[in-house]
């Protein structure tokens, strides 16, 4: 089973790419996030042509998750069902050729000082809340997306100068360590355990930052420990991003060995 994700930054701007790197790669499921398309103008189509069947919800210019598989997904459901905000254009969960799959694009949070922030930080307890509600880490199950939150030090360019970044504050990582506490295993660590300059994204703003090495790793494909022992590898296309206009994010792909 070959599995991706892929902030694509805008799914109609990005399709073109898109589908030639999926019937180059022939993934069985690939997650998006930041689609920035509501749903009814979601290109559906070309997926279903070249034999993808897709599931999405998303919202105009901002946010927006999808799910495209070779099997058809099934108990798909989008949101939180906690009671409070359900946030469904960064939350798409379902079950795909048995295995549970949960896709979330992570809120950003703007700046520590910011409401966002606080708001990222409860994202994060409400998804680890869902886990416990929904799954056991006994059982496989696949988290992918975009999560917003580079790990370790090793997963930034310069962690001394971006310790209080929304994206690697201490408060940041401790939310998301809570939530792999509950059960999860980072594939890609498990198979590049102290590869330094792995990185997903790299920003447009900053001039020849994948040649520089300027990059971050903030999208993830993590496990419940049954599914991580199944998993034979995981790897960054790193070519993607070189690509006539590209995300400032690119794929990340980790594969299992399971039918």
């Amino acid at each position: 089973m070959k599995v991706a994700t892929f902030n694509v930054n805008s799914i109609r701007s990005r399709l073109e790419l898109v589908l030639q790197w999926m019937q180059r790669e022939s993934p069985d499921v690939l997650c998006f996030q930041e689609t920035k398309v509501q749903d009814a103008d979601f290109p559906a189509a070309p997926f279903e042509e070249i034999g993808y069947h897709i599931v999405f919800r998303g919202q105009k210019a901002y946010a927006g998750v999808a799910i495209a598989s070779r099997e058809e997904p099934q108990e798909v459901v989008f949101g939180f069902d906690d009671g409070g905000e359900p946030d469904e254009a960064r939350l798409i969960r379902a079950v795909i050729g048995g295995i549970p799959v949960v896709n979330t694009y992570v809120p950003q949070g703007r700046s520590p000082d910011s409401p966002h922030f606080q708001y990222k930080l409860e994202w994060l307890a409400r998804l680890r809340a869902l886990f416990e509600r929904h799954y056991s880490p006994q059982d496989p199950l696949l988290w992918m997306g975009d999560f917003n939150v580079a790990p370790e030090p090793i997963d930034v360019h310069d962690p001394k100068r971006l310790k209080d970044h929304v994206d690697f504050h201490p408060e940041a990582r401790a939310a998301l360590e809570r939530v792999r506490e509950w059960g999860f295993v980072d594939v890609f660590r498990l198979h590049h355990p102290q590869e330094a300059e792995q990185y997903t994204f790299w920003d447009y703003r900053v001039r020849n930052a994948l040649e520089r090495k300027i990059g971050w790793r903030v999208d993830h494909i993590w496990a419940t420990e049954p599914l991580a022992r199944q998993c034979t590898g995981a790897w960054i296309d790193v070519e993607a991003r070189r690509a006539e206009r590209p995300s400032d994010h690119t794929f990340l792909v980790a594969e299992f060995a399971v039918d």
